[in-house]
């Protein structure tokens, strides 16, 4: 029996492995299709952005109810209605016909989607006892770090040569696989009886205050306040979150127990993580940024530049789980954050012409500070929490990190704009016609565009629009750089949090 169980353990975990690298997988191939997706049907940026802020919001929507679904209908079920509602919209976003018709095959793609990861983890905390499962979450962490680093390539790879609805169909097999597999393999977890108990005010103050809130932040970098719909949004949002804290704390079967907030490690674990989520910004938002807009490269080559860094964390993650199981969090966390610091902060010296095999390097390195610092983490908090309440903590974790990527997605884009433009102004003070540097250069290249048999007008015209065009590199770059350097400084507060954590057994805080 016992030999039967160590089996299990495993088989359940590559189950949950299928649907996490699914998703994230899925995450980071659709961006690429964008432009594609925009000729094919013939809109507007704007009109074809909401292909992805439809699958995040009703992501960030669904994500509060998996407590609730997996104590009614049990996990197992629960997780293969989300590979089944993931795979289906797979398959039908690739035969989308129209923008409208994506948005909304999207959409059940994200409730699928929304639901695998906190089910994902509840599976993984309930086969696996509190010694192993640093190592479980360490093996599980490889698929969502694998995932978007094979993204751009093998998007670029599929837009280049074959049909870009492939980018969807791709999921269909695996799906299909991880549904069988789930099935066969999975065991039901304990039930809890629906008793007519739903939390519906929590569950309608959740998705308004979730869907309007994310919304807004996401347009924020671009959005005008003149726009009266902005601001309203943004104070439903608020006020409906401000209601569903007030319910939770008084609901007697709420739809997110806010009370393990009161477990001081599962807390303390969650600030840690929403601060390293700005802390990574610098490399999985502002990297490929540079790569692409500084240096010119590819989505595809973007990608095999920053593989290196998810091939690092691959390896460390499931080193860190095993180190964690023996010796804890601090052991392998604290080394992790100075690594993962050393390598941030050698990114805010980027220019134009550094080596792609010098940004390797150090996104190597950082990517091995990042594998042994978030599995811990993560786990640390998780093993606080006692075994009954780990769906309702998981679908919390989730809920907070969706907020936080968008806010610090939102945090990041702001700044390069605003430091973009500040840093273009001061540069544009000094390049001046009375300046005899600048009037030499430009009639340098004034004479080049006269070579073609431009006028003298255009010439001198292009000659100034070309200056223009290497302040504004440079002042893109100075924002990056600037940029990175600030989520550098978000890393110097989970080192000192860690220190924090106690480690400490269950505390019997939950009469249950």
């Amino acid at each position: 029996m016992k030999k039967n169980d160590e089996l299990y353990k495993w088989l359940a975990l590559s189950v949950v492995l299928i649907g996490t690298f699914m998703s994230v997988l899925s995450s980071s191939l659709i961006n690429l299709a964008l432009p594609k997706m925009m000729s094919v049907f013939g809109v507007t940026l704007s009109d074809i952005t909401w292909v992805v802020t439809a699958y995040s919001l009703a992501m960030g929507a669904v994500v509060p109810l998996t407590g609730f679904l997996s104590d009614t209908i049990g996990i197992k079920k629960l997780y293969i209605i989300a590979l089944t509602m993931f795979t289906v919209g797979s398959a039908l976003s690739g035969m989308a016909w129209s923008n409208s018709v994506m948005i909304l095959f999207r959409v059940i793609q994200a409730i699928g989607g929304g639901l695998m990861s906190p089910v994902g983890m509840s599976i993984v905390f309930a086969i696996f006892p509190v010694e192993e499962r640093g190592k479980a979450l360490g093996i599980w962490g490889v698929a969502a770090m694998a995932a978007p680093a094979l993204g751009p390539t093998l998007g670029g790879y599929i837009l280049s040569n074959l049909d870009w609805r492939l980018l969807f169909y791709i999921n269909v097999p695996i799906g299909i696989f991880g549904i069988i597999f789930a099935f066969l393999l999975l065991r039901e977890g304990e039930k809890k009886p629906y008793q007519g108990n739903f939390d519906l005010i929590g569950f309608i103050t959740s998705v308004v205050g979730i869907v309007c809130t994310l919304y807004v932040v996401g347009k924020w970098s671009t959005l005008s306040w003149k726009e009266i719909h902005y601001p309203i949004l943004l104070t439903i949002g608020i006020f409906s979150l401000i209601l569903f804290v007030i319910n939770e704390l008084t609901h007697p079967n709420p739809l997110l127990d806010l009370r393990v907030l009161k477990l001081y490690d599962y807390a303390l674990s969650q600030i840690i993580s929403c601060v390293l989520v700005m802390a990574l910004m610098g490399g999985s938002y502002i990297l490929p940024l540079y790569l692409q807009n500084v240096k010119g490269l590819s989505a595809m080559q973007s990608g095999l530049v920053m593989l290196p860094s998810a091939i690092a964390a691959a390896i460390t993650m499931p080193i860190s789980g095993a180190i964690f199981d023996k010796f804890g969090a601090k052991v392998v966390t604290i080394p992790g954050l100075f690594i993962l610091l050393w390598g941030s902060y050698h990114l805010t010296y980027l220019s134009a012409d550094t080596a792609n095999g010098t940004i390797m390097m150090v996104s190597f390195i950082r990517g091995i500070g990042l594998g042994l610092a978030m599995m811990p983490i993560n786990t640390v908090g998780m093993n606080a929490v006692p075994l009954n309440l780990t769906g309702r903590a998981s679908a919390l974790t989730n809920t907070l990190r969706n907020i936080f990527s968008s806010i610090s997605v939102t945090i990041v884009a702001t700044m390069m704009t605003t430091q973009t433009n500040s840093n273009y102004a001061r540069l544009a003070e000094d390049v001046t016609l009375s300046n005899q540097a600048v009037a030499g250069t430009i009639k340098q290249i004034q004479a080049v565009y006269l070579t073609s048999g431009m006028t003298t007008a255009d010439a001198q015209a292009s000659a100034i629009s070309a200056i223009a065009g290497v302040l504004q590199k440079q002042a893109y770059l100075d924002a990056i750089n600037y940029t990175i350097a600030f989520t550098v400084v978000t890393v110097l507060i989970p080192v000192v949090l860690v220190f924090l954590l106690r480690a400490q057994k269950q505390k019997e805080i939950f009469k249950v």
